[in-house]
């Protein structure tokens, strides 16, 4: 339904809810997607609420008395009116609401008075007292009927001690479907103002489950949880108000998780390999999900070793896709074709029991996040637990205590001390203080999942909003960040999700800045590398906002607009030069999108791999023009005009296969970019010979100057990223042309690495040194010796002779010693054989997963054959573990007889 028009219509004309009186409410819990506070009181507690299921509707009150109340009279004209299909459709009213059946009555409904539910009714009127009849309300609600209940819930939990209220009280046999809960809680009374938008309820994670029973029961008989397999979990993500984490790491990331929906119970293990390993648990799980004596467990069909697990355990089981009659639902994550009927089983009592990872999945799907597109979370966003694509360690964890967990971290718990400490200026406890890395990682997560017809994300981010506008954060200069407290670091990273949401953008806006009219931008929508950004020579000022308007062809085919080009995220560091993540993106699902990004950035558009939509032009309004210069394109005396305006902070140089991004105050006296980029043009045309690839590179590779990056002094990758500090080294032609450059090279030698070639961990930091050598003696003309300090001839003879006395072990095989066994092959046989067998590599259908040893014999082969001689005694002496099937095939081969590693032997 639509959130804010249901509210609208729900009070239209009500100005004030009076709960005022003897009558005291009770305070709603409101968990599921459709379920929105109506009335809220001054502590956020939820005294009206409003949801559907299935076909139908529910208006919820906190107190039967407010259906007998004039003073509630025009809402709960709104209320019926909202919640009957046509103006003259039968409403049934209980026999006990007299003054509602006169008032509807008055009003021109359809009234009957009833003293049960009868089908034939479209709405039913009814307090929250008696559950006789809740399966036919709750079929009566998906078929499209509707449903008025109100009452409270603890005058019943006092003469039901010991009783869960959320599970037995009568009322919540029905609304508990809809994601509304009647609580033990007293709602505080009071005039409550109507809100012009919908109203925010409590964040806070109500204390209404005691969950040190459902621990026990989940971690009976275990000491330790090992994990040590092979088997990479993802975090989760709790985030329900009636989620809870299972295990955690030391860290406060969630392995394993469980929760409440509805009437049902989840279970959410983060890698599907431990619903076959952890027996132990598993059952646990089974036995608190429902399973107990005769009830019957179905499994999805691929998880057969589960299903003999399970029936030696002694459990009823079936291989089958959920289907009626099902107790408990055990499958993986990795599908969402029965997330419908998964949210309903489980709404309705059911037990699912579900595991999976992200991380694989989002390594494919780089145009979308896991929290949100990724096929489990379809089915357990709604449930408060998502599965992330961030990575955890698989070992042995020891079996948590209780009242560890009961007490330690939770997402919401957590957000609503930060709100008070800010909102209220309570200072933040040891522990809590230690809570904010975590915090800052879920605020983010969460709002990825860009849910906004979700009524609780809606909650969550009118509360996230509320926190920066009264925390007073403003953008501050990146050179302020080291100073920062962690506090304030987590509230700026927030900014950037945040700014997203409606009326966020104008508040977070700095100052006034000159922007270009529309632009008119000719790109490149053939792809056929890796997903590739698209450079478009603008600038998105920071806190501003621009539209960007695309033909119909490109629309729905995964592009989007980036803004921002360091694509670094920093969350795991915990000193900060700058935000942790600076970059946006946004899908194209339409021809004209709003785009915006809080600390702005260059614009890009990034076409997807597989693209073939030839050049198309795209317009931009509200962005600035930024120093771009493409070789053979653009004019030299318009990139010296443009370095003159100063338009923007960062400016590209494009050459053939290569666009470096820099800052603009950098490169200033770069005058002219053309002898440069022809430079660059050798270097990657000598990148492009050695690994025997096209001379034109699929899409060009990037290089990104950053203020700070994620890991070394730089790294490789998509783009290749380095510090600032070394600008000059792929600026400056005349630096480049007389000194040696090894770095920037060294990276972009790594995205030439292949892995049926590599051999980690021994060759990760090595091989890809060939590059370096190569384009230095080769382009730079710079020898070897002089390139790197490593590379002096006395260097080397001194760490080759350490390598084998130390007895020429592969542990020990790494980095310099690893480049060296190589370096002594190119110095043997020159370049020519490493050429040709790279391109061998790429034309043999050769299985990856190869390991170490099986593809180093390959090499070993491939290279003795390339150079027509025997090189098993030169691998040999290097440690190297060959086959004797090898050797005897090799050994018709000559000799080689200048082997530098002969004298080892």
């Amino acid at each position: 339904m639509d959130l804010v028009s249901t509210y609208k219509n729900l009070v239209k004309d009500v100005n004030v809810f009076r709960f005022t009186g003897e009558a005291v409410p009770c305070e709603l819990l409101l968990i599921g997607p459709s379920a929105i506070p109506v009335a809220v009181n001054d502590k956020g507690q939820v005294l009206v609420a409003a949801s559907t299921y299935g076909k139908g509707r529910l208006v919820i009150l906190a107190h039967e008395v407010y259906l007998k109340c004039p003073e509630f009279g025009p809402f709960l004209l709104n209320a019926v009116s909202w919640l009957s299909p046509t103006p003259e459709a039968a409403v049934g009213v209980h026999t006990s609401l007299t003054f509602l059946s006169g008032h509807l009555r008055n009003a021109g409904f359809n009234v009957q008075s009833v003293d049960k539910f009868i089908s034939n009714m479209k709405v039913y009127c009814m307090d929250a007292y008696n559950d006789s009849q809740a399966g036919e309300l709750i079929q009566f609600l998906k078929n499209g009927g509707s449903l008025l209940i109100a009452g409270q819930a603890w005058h019943w939990a006092s003469g039901h001690k010991g009783v869960d209220v959320l599970k037995h009280f009568p009322g919540n046999s029905v609304t508990s479907v809809s994601g509304v809960y009647f609580t033990s809680h007293y709602g505080e009374k009071g005039e409550f103002k109507v809100c012009q938008e919908i109203p925010s309820s409590s964040a806070l994670v109500l204390e209404l489950k005691n969950i040190e029973m459902d621990l026990q029961s989940l971690l009976l008989g275990i000491t330790e949880f090992n994990l040590n397999v092979n088997c990479i979990p993802s975090s989760l993500l709790v985030h329900g108000q009636l989620a809870f984490p299972v295990l955690l790491d030391d860290h406060n990331q969630t392995l394993i998780a469980a929760s409440y929906y509805g009437k049902g119970k989840i279970v959410v293990l983060s890698h599907e390999g431990y619903l076959t390993h952890l027996k132990t648990f598993v059952c646990n799980a089974l036995h608190w999900l429902g399973a107990e004596k005769g009830a019957k467990v179905c499994i999805q069909k691929d998880q057969k070793h589960l299903y003999e697990t399970l029936i030696q355990e002694g459990f009823s089981c079936e291989l089958s896709d959920l289907k009626g009659g099902t107790n408990v639902y055990c499958c993986t994550s990795y599908s969402d074709h029965q997330a419908h009927q998964i949210h309903e089983f489980v709404s309705e009592g059911g037990g699912l029991l579900i595991g999976g990872q992200a991380w694989w999945w989002s390594y494919s799907h780089h145009d979308q996040d896991a929290v949100a597109g990724y096929p489990g979370n379809k089915i357990l966003n709604k449930f408060g637990i998502s599965i992330t694509s961030s990575t955890m360690d698989n070992k042995v964890y020891l079996a948590p205590r209780v009242k560890k967990i009961e007490q330690g971290y939770h997402f919401r718990k957590a957000l609503v001390r930060f709100m008070d400490h800010v909102h209220k200026k309570t200072a933040l406890n040891h522990l809590e203080s230690s809570w904010l890395h975590n915090l800052g990682r879920d605020c983010c997560s969460f709002l990825k999942m860009k849910a906004s017809s979700d009524a609780q994300y809606y909650n969550m981010c009118e509360h996230l909003k509320d926190l920066l506008r009264k925390s007073g954060i403003t953008i501050c200069p990146m050179q302020y960040w080291s100073s920062m407290k962690p506090e304030d670091k987590m509230l700026l990273n927030l900014c950037n999700d945040v700014g997203e949401l409606p009326h966020m953008q104008g508040e977070l806006q700095t100052t006034k800045v000159k922007t270009s009219p529309v632009v008119r931008v000719q790109v490149n929508g053939t792809n056929k590398g890796d997903t590739a950004w698209r450079s478009t020579g603008l600038f998105l000022h920071e806190g501003h906002t621009a539209q960007v308007c695309v033909p119909t062809a490109v629309v729905g085919a995964g592009w989007q607009v980036q803004i921002g080009c360091h694509s670094d995220d920093l969350n795991h560091l915990d000193k900060l030069k700058r935000p942790p993540v600076v970059i946006r993106r946004v899908p194209i699902n339409c021809e004209r999108i709003s785009i915006f990004n809080l600390w702005g950035g260059l614009i890009y558009i990034v076409v997807p791999k597989g693209s073939e939509l030839g050049t198309v032009t795209i317009t931009v309004e509200g962005a600035a023009p930024a120093p771009y210069f493409r070789l053979g394109q653009s004019c030299v005396a318009e990139w010296q005009k443009s370095l003159n305006l100063n338009a923007a902070p960062w400016a590209e140089l494009e050459a053939d296969n290569i666009i470096l991004t820099v800052p603009t105050n950098k490169i200033s006296s770069v005058t002219n970019p053309e002898p440069l980029l022809k430079l660059w043009n050798r270097i990657t045309k000598g990148i492009a010979e050695l690994a025997a690839v096209p001379e034109h590179f699929p899409r060009p590779e990037r290089i990104v100057a950053d203020v700070q990056i994620c890991a070394g002094w730089m790294h490789s990758g998509y783009p290749v990223m380095l510090h600032l500090e070394s600008v000059h080294d792929i600026t400056d032609v005349q630096f480049m042309r007389n000194n040696p450059i090894w770095g920037p090279i060294h990276e972009l030698g790594h995205n030439q690495q292949r892995n049926v070639w590599e051999f980690p961990p021994h060759t990760t930091e090595a091989t890809c040194n060939l590059w370096s050598v190569y384009i230095h003696e080769k382009v730079l003309d710079l020898p070897r010796s002089k390139a790197h300090p490593q590379l002096t001839v006395e260097s080397r003879q001194k760490r080759m002779k350490t390598y084998i006395k130390g007895g020429a072990r592969l542990e020990d095989w790494t980095v310099w010693v690893c480049l060296e066994t190589y370096l002594q092959l190119q110095e043997g046989f020159g370049w020519e054989p490493f050429i040709a067998l790279f391109s061998d590599y790429q034309k043999m259908s050769i299985m990856e997963n190869l390991d170490n040893k099986a593809k180093m014999n390959l090499w070993a082969e491939k290279f003795s054959h390339q150079v027509k001689r025997n090189l098993v005694p030169f691998f040999k002496v290097w440690g190297w573990p060959i086959k004797d099937d090898v050797s005897k095939k090799l050994a018709a081969l000559p000799e080689w007889k200048k082997n530098p590693m002969k004298a080892f032997a």
